[in-house]
């Protein structure tokens, strides 16, 4: 007994009993990475055939041509307003402008600023927004890349070319490329992908 008790209080044993206890503990550090990523890749792959075997759900949208706003920002002093030429394209006479309304677009520059100017009456003056309206198709503007979007057409997500013939912050304004009761895709997938649709889907 008494050699035993020697035995457990020597160094040489307390060593080998840390050491033990450190191998013990590493050893169930990395089965408990190995289990966890094992997991990991488990819900990975079965997400990822899932996703390819019945399509991704994403969220959609029913095109409807019909008519709709958009927002351009306009700085008013004395009711007057001075545009770039791109910009000046997306005004209208008769638009809204806060309280009151365009009365003019200039088609020429104006040579003193090198702008067009923008006639408005009863404008205060500060930053407005004038309102462009017009018949077409009003998409969200993320759902818009290099000018195409992406309809799921029997499931499938497919790349259609459009027109977006004017945009605000918000929303594209597409003239052409689209038709009444496409389903456009605002989720982010690729086309050729197989998608499930939501089933709440609104208007644009």
């Amino acid at each position: 007994m008494e050699k035993i008790h020697d035995t457990i209080h020597s160094k040489r044993f307390k060593h080998i009993m840390h050491a033990t206890l450190a191998l013990l503990m590493i050893g169930w550090v990395i089965f408990r990475f190995g289990a966890v990523a094992s997991e990991n890749a488990r819900q990975v792959f079965n997400a990822s055939r899932v996703a390819a075997d019945v399509g991704a759900p994403v969220n959609t949208i029913r095109a409807e041509y019909k008519t709709g706003v958009l927002y351009e920002p306009l700085s008013v002093q004395n009711n007057r307003a001075y545009v770039t030429g791109a910009r000046a394209k997306k005004l209208r006479i008769g638009g809204r402008v806060g309280a009151g309304e365009i009365v003019s677009v200039s088609r020429n520059l104006d040579l003193e600023t090198g702008m067009f100017v923008v006639r408005t009456r009863g404008v205060a003056d500060g930053l407005h927004y004038a309102e462009f309206s017009a018949d077409g198709f009003f998409v969200p503007l993320y759902a818009v890349r290099d000018n195409t979007v992406l309809v799921a057409v029997d499931g499938v997500a497919t790349s259609r070319t459009v027109t977006v013939a004017s945009q605000d912050s918000e929303t594209a304004y597409i003239t052409s490329g689209l038709r009444s009761g496409d389903i456009v895709i605002l989720s982010s997938v690729n086309s050729g992908d197989k998608v499930q649709l939501k089933s709440n889907q609104g208007e644009i």
